[in-house]
Order: structure tokens, then sequence, then C-alpha cells
């Protein structure tokens, strides 16, 4: 992956709508974001967002595909690059037509209830991905939800202004709080 954008600073208020969940990598964080999303659309709450989508189960290099959560359509956002390669298979592209999901929901009067960005990633720590949605997500004062892995918190503690990372166990009662 190529290097991007340097990650720009944010100080965002203390009051602000967002749950970064720290992901270290003991449960699955795409099943836990899934089953709260389901659950709140069952209530009858209006979530908009991507979910990450694993077709091909755990195949080491199998696709990857996010999933508009209220409109069902997937974007791929992997590349096949071979069974020798190296590299990183994360297709930037997938993710800048994916973002559209999140542009959708930034335009949406009145606001969703919560919008769920899968994850603050590799290529939101480099400045990329869908750094630009979030960061206007959160300027709009929408409430976001997301995670990010042990490895990229240090971007996110550049990028957030050091907003704390939850533990997926007080998401419940982050979610009863909005």
């Amino acid at each position: 992956m190529r290097a991007g954008r340097p990650v720009p600073t944010r100080h965002y208020d203390r009051a602000m709508k967002l749950a970064a969940l720290r992901h270290d990598g003991r449960l699955d964080m795409d099943d836990l974001l899934a089953r709260e999303v389901a659950r709140l659309q069952a209530e009858g709450r209006r979530v908009r967002g991507l979910l990450m989508d694993w077709p091909d189960g755990d195949r080491v290099c199998g696709a990857m595909l996010l999933r508009d959560v209220s409109g069902g359509e997937t974007y791929l956002v992997s590349q096949d690059l071979g069974p020798g390669a190296t590299g990183c298979r994360v297709d930037p592209h997938g993710f800048a037509r994916a973002s559209e999901v999140l542009r959708r929901a930034l335009a949406e009067t009145p606001a969703p209830d919560l919008v769920v960005v899968n994850r603050f990633g590799g290529l939101e720590a480099g400045g990329e991905g869908l750094l630009d949605e979030l960061s206007a997500l959160l300027a709009a004062d929408v409430p976001v939800l997301t995670a990010v892995a042990d490895k990229h918190a240090a971007a996110w503690a550049a990028f957030s202004g050091d907003w704390p990372l939850l533990a997926p166990e007080a998401l419940p009662d982050w979610l009863s709080s909005l």
C-alpha cells in the first residue's frame, strides 16, 4: 500500500457522539457490529453505514466486501493478487466507491440515528480510505460507531485528539445513551 497523506489532527468536542471500539483481535468485531446494527434496525432505529462481509470465510486471501447496512449493496474492497503475492490486497478504489454510502448518510435530513464505519483501518491511518467521510460525519455531530485495531491506535489518537477507545463490552451502554 502506498503512503497516503498524513492523518490530520482533530480535536473534537468531548460531547461528540462517537464510539471507537478497541479491536484487539479477541473477538469477531464484524459479527459484533453486524449484530448490534441488526438489533437497532429491528427496534426501528435509522442506522446507516458500512459493515465488512467475508464471502469466502476465513480463506487467507478471500474477498472482502463492504455492505451498505440500509440498502444491502456491496462493494468489493479487495484485489486478488494471486497466490504468491505479498503486497496489500486492499483496493482503495473499492473504498472510494463505498464511501458514497457515508456521503448519502451525511446528506440525510433528519440525520441518521447512527452511522457505522466498519473500521478506522490501515487506509484511514495512512490518511486515505473513509477518513474524509468519517471526519465530515463527526463534524456534523452525527453519531458514529467504528472499531480501531491496536496497531492503528496511535494514528487514531492523532486523528481524534486522543479520543478513548472503548472496550466492546461498553457498547450497549453507549448505544443506550443515543
